[in-house]
């Protein structure tokens, strides 16, 4: 029996875990190992995937994945009995445990003087008078380490060290980049947010980038952060960090809310058991951060290595898994120190399989059949293959740990609030029309009743002030062309761009909020099976969805796909999506052709986007990227509340973002565009009726001919078009410029003109910015091939629109 033949409610015991390489190692380090117990919560609303409970946690996984792992019905009855942890008191937030006391911490320093003796005195010895300096006068930085897995709160937690403005995103993968910043109060500091991460193993590209952060920049401290609700899944990443031997601090983040609901964890008892400083937090509510800080810098000053790296238990199934590790670590421990590397990592990932790691060690022909008659010899006395048997190991240790310092509430607030949710969010016949109801909402609010509202009040603020500016210039007797420039050029076309601001933040608002409410994993989970259709996973909605709001950070968010074929697929679809700046292009002419039914034009041009980039990928799947979308494995956390602060953080940064853009490229683009339009070839300056001379009407006019056939082929629009892939803002700007306004259009353009150029402008190439990031993550020749593909596919659907529009109308 295999696990998809499980029937929802069921829980079964894993008897085996099937497939091969990085996937199947990424199910041992989520927690899909042999002797587990899983329940089958639901399936996604089209069957495939299924919603899994095990460790505490909601695991996602498709039929086709479940069918390598094999299960049993024979669950062993637990007996159920009160767990005398949760009859005792466990430390306030805040308090570090036994390394505040200064009794234990001096026995902890005369242990750790000993440890240090034995192993490398003499090096020791120079760490412990030189580590001390490093975050001083004259020494160099103290530099941290901040990890964790995924929805632990690792982000808010970097916020509150540091208090840099960076978003807070519920979705797995959102911190996609290496983010830093100075911890407060220590001026000679600095920490580095890596991506969040389940293992060290090499599954994802973040998790690659995080162990080689760890082995190759030597960080003086890791700030390991945990879901304290969640603690069994956290712990594993946990072991591993501890592998390296590097000064660590544990903090048990959401302690409120393990508090909350009846939880309780020994922090003092931890302590002892790892042999590392851990700090109970509540990183949303600022509380125990200090006391987490103090222990980070102790710790790393003096370089105070945990207690120990060592999980293997010598009783366990007569020993098999501390001989074997012990034995590769003895073998390959000179190796490991050439490569930079930890003798008791290196040998784990050995064992586990890792090819980097075991291209690192360089190995010769004897000791690679040493190793593998070692493993061997593993496998035949623990009845399980090597990398099954370590992630049992550490699981077996973590399970050992939380009985004894650890009682958890039978089920948490938070996910019986997630469960009812999800009855109608992602149930069989709800989940899709609850989808398009949201975001039916959400574009009903941003263009029309909220967003809409607050534009007209803004534009006509602007326009009252480009009138105050005219009136101003004209009394004190400017000269003419100073006022074209400052009045006609400058502001024109920086106010028709700023007006739109609130249907920007209006619409990253709401974006915001689904992506912190933890909402965006579920529309993964239930759109899986749809976008499977065209060769993605259910992961590819959230690049999808943040394209939205700007294609740069949807095409770095990328990152967090596993697989290469997938990420090319999905940077090739995002352009499609229509970014915020399109909206202003939108708004602009939309508005005065089509009155009240604009935001329905907006929509449209939405869904002929998306269902444009769906039709590529689809042929792109079966032409030239073959193959089938990677294993949709992922965890789903549970529901929480938006912070207000994290949603003001972000509509602060993408209005400061948005100003900048209109006071830097649009302010620059108007001048140049105004310049060019007021004077000849001979630099005279040019009346008004003597404009079609203009040098911008002449280098426009070499271009216009290719619009022709859609039915805008003067050198106005040619230009506004050509300014547009600067910055997408710059279509509204220029054309404000050379036609005078968005209300002059109704003389120039038919209602069927107005719509192909905003097809037009929805699916042609986007702003430079977007092609630099598409040209970091995939190389020149994708970016160029993408910019040159989607003109052509722009001009191809916007003759095919105006071509049809004329045979209606």
């Amino acid at each position: 029996m295999t696990l998809r033949d499980t029937e929802i409610g069921q829980s079964v015991l894993i008897t085996a875990v099937g497939g091969e390489g990085a996937l199947r190692q990424h199910f041992l380090d989520m927690g899909v190992i042999p002797g587990t117990v899983v329940k089958l919560v639901k399936y996604a609303p089209m069957g495939d995937p299924m919603q899994l409970l095990l460790h505490g946690y909601l695991l996602t996984l498709r039929l086709d994945d479940a069918a390598h792992i094999e299960v049993t019905t024979e669950v062993p009855e637990e007996v159920e009995k009160e767990n005398p942890v949760s009859t005792l008191p466990h430390p306030g937030l805040g308090e570090g445990g036994r390394f505040h006391r200064e009794d234990q911490e001096r026995r902890r320093q005369e242990s750790l003087s000993r440890q240090h003796l034995r192993q490398h005195t003499e090096d020791s010895k120079q760490q412990k008078r030189t580590l001390p300096l490093r975050g001083g006068a004259g020494g160099g930085p103290l530099t941290f380490a901040l990890a964790g897995n995924q929805n632990c709160g690792k982000t808010t937690l970097f916020n509150q060290l540091t208090g840099a403005a960076q978003h807070v995103g519920n979705f797995p993968g959102v911190t996609v980049d290496r983010k830093s910043g100075t911890i407060r109060g220590y001026s000679n500091s600095e920490v580095t947010d890596l991506p969040g991460i389940y293992s060290l193993s090499p599954y994802t590209a973040e998790e690659v980038v995080s162990r080689q952060y760890m082995i190759d920049e030597h960080p003086a401290g890791i700030i390991n952060i945990v879901d304290a609700t969640n603690i069994e899944r956290n712990l594993y990443l946990t072991m591993q960090l501890m592998e390296l031997g590097i000064p660590m601090v544990l903090a048990l983040n959401m302690m409120d809310e393990m508090e909350g609901n009846g939880g309780t964890i020994l922090v003092n008892e931890m302590e002892e058991a790892l042999g590392i400083p851990v700090v109970p937090i509540a990183a949303s509510k600022n509380q125990g951060v200090d006391e987490l800080i103090e222990h980070a810098v102790h710790v790393a000053r003096y370089h105070e290595t945990p207690g120990r790296v060592d999980f293997c238990d010598p009783d366990d199934h007569g020993g098999a898994m501390h001989r074997c590790l012990h034995a590769v670590a003895h073998l390959i421990e000179d190796h490991a120190l050439r490569a930079g590397l930890p003798p008791r990592f290196a040998a784990s990932k050995l064992v586990e399989g890792d090819s980097l790691v075991k291209e690192r060690l360089h190995l010769d022909a004897n000791e690679e059949a040493t190793v593998r008659h070692i493993l061997r010899q593993l496998e035949e006395e623990r009845g399980l293959d090597p990398a099954a048997a370590i992630a049992d190991m550490r699981f077996s240790f973590i399970k050992d740990l939380c009985s004894k310092c650890v009682a958890k509430p039978r089920e948490s607030k938070e996910a019986i609030r997630s469960g009812r949710a999800d009855r109608i969010l992602t149930g069989r016949w709800t989940a899709l029309p609850s989808f398009l109801a949201i975001m039916c909402v959400v574009f009903y609010l941003t263009f029309n009743l909220i967003g809409g509202t607050l534009q007209e009040i803004l534009a006509d603020s602007l326009d009252a002030i480009g009138e105050l500016l005219l009136s101003s210039f004209d009394s004190l007797n400017v000269t003419p062309w100073v006022t074209s420039l400052i009045v006609d050029g400058v502001w024109a076309g920086v106010s028709s761009v700023l007006s739109f601001i609130p249907i920007i933040l209006c619409l990253f608002f709401f974006l915001s909020l689904l992506e912190d409410s933890g909402y965006m994993a579920r529309i993964a989970f239930v759109t899986d099976m749809l976008l499977r259709k065209i060769g993605l996973s259910g992961r590819s909605i959230v690049p999808m969805l943040i394209g939205f709001g700007c294609s740069v950070p949807s095409v770095m968010a990328t990152r967090t796909l596993p697989s290469e074929r997938d990420r090319r697929l999905t940077i090739m679809l995002t352009p499609f999506m229509s970014c915020t700046a399109k909206i202003a292009i939108y708004g602009f002419i939309a508005t005065p052709f089509f009155g009240d039914r604009a935001w329905m034009v907006m929509v449209g041009l939405y869904l002929l986007g998306i269902t444009t980039g769906v039709t590529l990928m689809w042929l792109a799947k079966k032409l030239v990227l073959h193959g089938e979308a990677v294993p949709f494995v992922m965890e789903l956390p549970n529901y929480r509340m938006p912070g207000a602060r994290n949603v003001l953080r972000l509509l602060w940064d993408k209005c400061k973002d948005f100003l900048q853009k209109a006071f830097t490229v649009i302010f620059l683009a108007t001048i140049v565009v105004w310049f060019l339009q007021h004077y000849d070839f001979t630099l005279q300056m040019l009346g008004d009726e003597d404009v079609a001379q203009s040098i911008l009407a002449t280098l426009a006019g070499l271009v216009a001919p290719i619009f022709s056939p859609l039915g805008f082929g003067d050198w106005q629009a040619t230009t506004a078009l050509v300014t547009g892939f600067i910055a997408k803002e710059n279509v509204c700007a220029v054309m404000t410029q050379v036609y005078g306004g968005s209300q002059q259009l109704l003389g120039i353009m038919s209602p069927a003109v107005a719509l192909t150029f905003l097809v037009f402008c929805l699916l042609y190439t986007p702003c430079v910015a977007a092609i630099a990031a598409i040209r970091r993550e995939l190389g020149g020749r994708w970016a160029t091939g993408i910019v040159l593909g989607q003109c052509a596919i722009a001009w191809a659907v916007a003759f095919l629109v105006h071509t049809l529009l004329i045979l209606i109308l």
